[in-house]
């Protein structure tokens, strides 16, 4: 369940981050502060990476 976790938290943090950063230096309006979308993926990706690397799944049929 972890894992299942982490690996939400990273696919959504990366996709926060590549809008957030289209937002920034592109041409694409999302209707927030880019800077916010940005924090946010960077933060979720982290987080996600961090689940993945260093915890282990318990939910493991034995």
């Amino acid at each position: 369940m972890i894992k299942i976790l982490g690996f939400i938290l990273t696919i959504a943090g990366g996709i926060t981050l590549v809008i957030g950063v289209l937002s920034a230096f592109g041409n694409m309006d999302v209707g927030m502060n880019a800077w916010a979308l940005i924090i946010l993926g960077i933060v979720f990706f982290f987080a996600g990476i961090g689940l993945l690397k260093h915890r282990k799944d318990t939910d493991q049929i034995k």
